[in-house]
């Protein structure tokens, strides 16, 4: 029996080929794994638009975490930013969301450790006197004790997500300081009030690139869209009381999004 030593032209061409298909033809997209993260500013609070399920979570479709899901190719979709959550409930309740697979997590959390609900309805309700000592209390808090909490929660997020990459989304300045109608918070509170955000924003900053994460600061998306603006995307004093003070349907889809879209395309 001779043995063959080259192959023939046909099986050369057909080998050629198959060669080019394969090279020719791109690997799908894988999608990504995605967890939303955080307190009412993700879960989308202020958009009086919630899923069923959610229950007091108010997890909407509105929501800048859905917004960003809905227009990027994901594989899984983790939503578990929940109303009223702080560090501890980041912690005790969302952390499951996440494994060594999460390729990208968003999150918002340090307001409610503040108490700034709280602060918030002190000043509108209060003297200016009750509501520089509200803010003084809070920001207290927010220099002192929160970045600890801060600390304790990023490196879990890093624990259970080795290989993500970790978005920390900050807070906006509530208010304008212009002329806002009979009523409505002095400027005076108001411009305590946003000092107070201020001193959260650089807090969280400073935390997240400690924890090698990304921040993105909105101050700038939402200056002039405040409460008190002529086309705001913060609520102001509404009913529900619980949409008050947290962004819009607007705040989401122009604030929040394309913050998001600037850092992760």
């Amino acid at each position: 029996m001779r043995l063959r030593l080259f192959p023939t032209l046909g099986s050369l061409a057909a080998g050629v080929l198959l060669a080019t298909t394969l090279t020719a033809t791109p690997a799908a997209a894988a999608g990504t794994d995605y967890a939303a993260l955080g307190d009412s500013y993700s879960s989308g609070v202020g958009t009086n638009n919630y899923d069923g399920t959610s229950g007091s979570c108010r997890r909407g479709p509105q929501a800048y975490p859905r917004l960003w899901a809905n227009t990027h190719t994901v594989a899984t979709f983790q939503f578990v930013a929940c109303s009223g959550a702080t560090t501890r409930e980041v912690l005790s309740g969302q952390l499951g969301a996440l494994n060594s697979g999460t390729d990208l997590v968003t999150i918002s959390v340090g307001g409610n450790d503040a108490g700034f609900a709280d602060v918030v309805t002190t000043c509108r309700l209060g003297s200016d006197s009750s509501c520089a000592s509200a803010v003084n209390t809070a920001t207290s808090y927010i220099t002192n004790t929160l970045p600890g909490r801060l600390n304790e929660t990023y490196a879990a997020i890093r624990n259970r997500a080795p290989n993500a990459r970790v978005v920390v989304l900050g807070y906006p300045r509530l208010f304008e300081l212009g002329s806002c109608g009979f009523g409505s918070i002095s400027a005076y509170k108001r411009g305590l009030l946003n000092g107070g955000s201020d001193t959260m924003s650089n807090v969280i900053s400073a935390r997240a690139g400690a924890a090698g994460f990304t921040y993105v600061d909105v101050r700038g998306r939402f200056a002039g869209h405040g409460v008190c603006a002529a086309s705001p995307w913060i609520n102001g004093t509404t009913w529900p009381i619980v949409e008050s003070y947290h962004p819009n349907a607007s705040g989401h889809s122009a604030g929040y999004l394309p913050a998001l879209n600037a850092t992760t395309g």
